[in-house]
């Protein structure tokens, strides 16, 4: 069978019945031959590692459901499910399941027949005598016990037991036993009750779990649940004195609905039962208490949407809240109630929840936050921060909005990311703790991925791919707004906050304070730096340039903490993995590598991460061929690196520079060779006139295709190189020309000084460009033929700007001179308009033509 692939989400059902992301890759259906059967596979879409590998088999039933779902057991306990993007893959995978064990596709389950047979079954067993329950009495309990304990294993008993117990009330009825064993301390009864309510949780009916959960009867319950055969008298856990006694209910704010305070005592209590009361799991079958957990999960739904709809509750709540007048006691409560309000709402469907949002922001939740994340109250921080977390990680662009509103602000210490920064920075915990969770809520806002308008909150497994994956889209205009209006607001009013400290440590050639806490603070804000270098382009290239700051981070290379030098590192290796010539000459410029090598060489050697990082900082510049960080390494410290002999790197980067430094060498004769035959047929019909090099020819063009794509392959980018080197040196042996003294670097200094030039007036350029050429009528342009001088919007080998002029003297005969601009040719001009523009240059008079002048050496 072919070997099909789709892009799909892997789930795994976990011990809290809950849906547990295992990954997201693509699935195929093939033959293993290590299982000797078709199988299932999933392969990592970010690494291609195996994350699934299960053998169709002929018994198991495969479900289908909501079109891109696949859903199946593995083994008793391990539910596993399949979330496609697209249904046309869900669909090919279901075809070989059903193929394997010889299924119509057609269904939804793959063992409809023998869950007919189980439904026959059932139905044959209806004629069966149903359960007699033996009569409620102290001395029957035993006889109740064994026959709970009977019908566990056979879902047709257990359905018939329940349906007893629940006809009979058997399990009200059993309450006035229990009371009586208890006051006759009668043990043997107490212990066989505990047996036969365990059975009955084990019966997972609804149905029954009310009668227990009911208010006059649950605390009976848990005293049934005290007395577990095998603990000693003495040790006998008193949970009924803890719910009584210990737990106390708060009414931060009186509710005035019964129900509510009913429905809000009962879950507290039902939901002690699940986590203390009741044995660990595993004595347990894990699936046998499902109703259980949807029981609170549905009770804390209700509790969520009572207290949403009470408008005058929630109202006061948050106006309390931000009251100046509320005292500490008072206000701690207020928040703890808000961050178990909004822990229960992750129990909504999405619609509900997203409106659980929208009315909480419209109260005035994130004003309130801004008042108690600033609170010297260690529970009143940590609780805010929990709320921030959940309102950011559910919707980041609504906390952003917020945070944009307030650029007018006069005091930048209001904002609320500011606010947010100042308590990761100012974070008491030794472990940093709040602000690490801190961190992770600015990585969120400041993520351009979760900036587009398609949601990407979690959603269950049957709809998260199928809405889509904003990663996989193209923003559109007015996202593409938002986003750089975000950004140019956080790098201009919370930027300089952010790496505050990174500068109050670093004003010397080390760290000026080695503190546990303030290396981890370090790291993470140099964490964050990284992040904002890999995604927010030319936003933090303008801040690293203009503020030094790679120079600054790389002081903490001197760190006496590894993790901390290891941060800096990977710093400035997302900087040279843009492979930006801006970056590059930066780095070159301030000798950026220094502290690198330094780093490296003071290791000596040793195995351990940081040899190895370094070590894959300078593999990355040798395979990369970065040519400018190639020659600087090289040339600055090969004295240095040229000693390390346990591995191959340096000794490849040096072979890579003296290729380089062989093209070099090869070049006049090179370039003698392309004169010759340029001169040859560049007269181009003017009698005895010698024109400059060609502009606009090979070179401009090959340059122009480097600058469409950056990232094509090396044998393209050494033509491109080599072209660049043939035109420099036609350009010097022109007439009038400056001799260019390494082009290359001049050229890229002057784009690193219009730097912040590019940045501030990009669209005043890009309106100032003219696209028509003028020549004057009285004859042809006069040509200054200056290599060294261009505009920063004109990049090497691309079209003249209109300012540029280039001088063009007569050899023999004269020839009269004219001025005129030649055009700015946009970059998407295709490399064969500008070979025909060229061809017809010239007039049947041989002077230039109207359309764009061919200039041959």
């Amino acid at each position: 069978m072919a070997d099909t692939r789709r892009r799909v989400k892997l789930y795994a059902l976990n011990a809290d019945r809950q849906w547990d992301d295992r990954g997201t890759g693509h699935v195929s259906s093939s033959y293993v031959e290590r299982l000797k059967a078709m199988s299932l596979l999933v392969r990592a879409e970010s690494d291609g590692s195996l994350l699934l590998e299960s053998k169709i088999q002929q018994d198991t039933a495969y479900q289908k459901q909501q079109e891109t779902l696949i859903v199946w057991s593995e083994g008793d306990n391990y539910d596993l499910a399949l979330s496609f993007q697209e249904k046309a893959g869900c669909d090919e995978i279901w075809e070989k399941i059903c193929q394997v064990q010889g299924k119509d596709p057609s269904v939804d389950i793959t063992q409809d027949v023998v869950e007919s047979e189980d439904e026959h079954l059932e139905e044959a067993s209806d004629g069966l005598p149903p359960v007699e329950l033996p009569p409620c009495e102290t001395q029957r309990l035993g006889e109740l016990a064994a026959l709970v304990q009977s019908c566990l294993p056979s879902p047709v008993r257990r359905d018939k037991l329940a349906t007893a117990l629940e006809e009979q009330d058997y399990t009200r009825r059993l309450l006035p036993v229990f009371h009586t064993c208890e006051d006759l301390d009668y043990r043997e009864g107490l212990y066989q009750l505990y047996d036969i309510f365990k059975g009955i949780f084990l019966l997972n009916k609804n149905a029954l779990f009310d009668a227990m959960f009911a208010e006059d009867a649950i605390l009976d319950v848990v005293g049934i649940l005290e007395y577990e055969p095998g603990c000693p008298p003495g040790q006998r856990r008193r949970h009924r004195d803890y719910l009584r006694q210990v737990s106390k209910f708060r009414e931060v704010i009186p509710l005035g609905n019964p129900e509510l305070l009913a429905k809000i005592h009962q879950t507290y209590r039902v939901q002690y039962i699940q986590d203390v009361v009741l044995p660990t799991p595993s004595v347990f079958e894990e699936n046998m208490l499902s109703t259980l957990s949807s029981f609170i999960f549905f009770n804390k739904a209700d509790i969520v949407s009572m207290l949403q709809e009470d408008e005058k509750f929630l109202s006061e709540l948050f106006a309390q809240l931000t009251d100046e007048a509320t005292d500490d006691d008072k206000r701690r409560d207020l928040v703890l109630f808000l961050k178990e309000f909004c822990t229960f709402s992750q129990t909504l469907q999405p619609q509900c929840r997203e409106s659980f949002f929208k009315t909480l922001s419209s109260l005035g939740i994130l004003q309130a936050l801004e008042i108690t994340l600033g609170m010297e109250d260690t529970v009143i921080k940590t609780a805010s921060i929990d709320i921030l977390s959940y309102l950011v990680d559910y919707s980041p662009s609504m906390v952003r909005e917020y945070a944009f509103q307030q650029s007018n602000v006069q005091d930048d210490d209001q904002l609320l990311i500011n606010i947010i920064i100042e308590q990761m920075i100012c974070d008491p915990d030794p472990d940093l703790g709040g602000a690490v969770q801190l961190s992770g809520i600015l990585r969120l806002l400041l993520d351009p991925e979760n900036m587009l308008s398609l949601d990407t909150e979690a959603q269950p497994p049957s709809s998260q791919l199928n809405r889509g994956d904003s990663s996989h889209r193209e923003p559109n205009a007015e996202e593409e707004e938002k986003k750089s209006e975000f950004l140019n607001f956080f790098y201009k009013h919370c930027m300089h906050v952010l790496i505050a400290p990174v500068l109050a440590n670093t004003t010397g050639d080390a760290p000026s304070k080695e503190t546990s806490q303030t290396a981890q603070l370090l790291g993470l804000i140099v964490e964050l730096l990284s992040f904002c270098v890999e995604h927010h382009s030319y936003h933090i290239k303008n801040y690293v340039l203009h503020k030094d700051l790679l120079r600054r981070v790389l002081v903490l290379m001197r760190s006496k903490f590894t993790f901390l030098v290891l941060c800096a590192l990977r710093f400035m290796r997302r900087i040279v993995g843009l492979k930006d010539e801006f970056y590059n000459r930066y780095i070159i410029n301030g000798n950026l590598f220094g502290p690198v090598v330094d780093a490296f060489r003071h290791n000596n050697g040793r195995y351990n991460l940081l040899d190895s990082a370094v070590l894959e900082l300078f593999e990355f510049i040798r395979v990369d061929d970065v040519k400018s960080l190639c020659l600087h390494v090289v040339e600055r410290y090969g004295k240095v690196l040229d000693k390390v002999d346990y591995v191959q790197t340096f000794k490849s980067l040096r072979l890579r520079y003296e290729q380089h430094q062989e093209r070099l060498r090869e070049r006049p004769s090179l370039e003698g060779s392309i004169l010759r035959g340029a001169g040859a047929g560049g007269g181009g019909g003017v009698p005895g006139a010698t024109l400059g090099p060609t502009v606009g020819g090979a070179g401009a063009l090959a340059a122009a295709r480097f600058r469409r794509d950056p990232r094509q392959l090396e044998e393209d980018e050494e033509m491109w190189f080599n072209e660049e080197e043939e035109e420099e040196e036609e350009l010097e042996g022109s007439p009038g020309a400056v001799a260019p003294a390494d082009s290359f670097s001049r050229r890229l200094d002057a784009e690193f000084d219009q730097l912040g030039k590019i940045l501030d007036k990009k669209a005043q350029e890009r309106e100032g460009k003219e696209n028509v050429r003028t020549l004057n009528r009285s004859g042809s342009p006069v040509l200054n033929n200056s290599p060294g001088r261009r505009s920063p919007s004109n990049p090497a080998g691309g079209p003249l700007s209109p300012t540029t002029v280039v001088e063009v003297k007569p050899t023999t005969g004269p020839l009269q001179q004219r001025k005129g601009g030649l055009v700015d040719y946009p970059d998407e001009d295709s490399d064969e308009e500008e070979e025909e523009e060229e061809d017809g240059s010239l007039t049947a008079g041989g002077l230039p033509s109207a359309k764009r002048p061919r200039l041959s050496s």
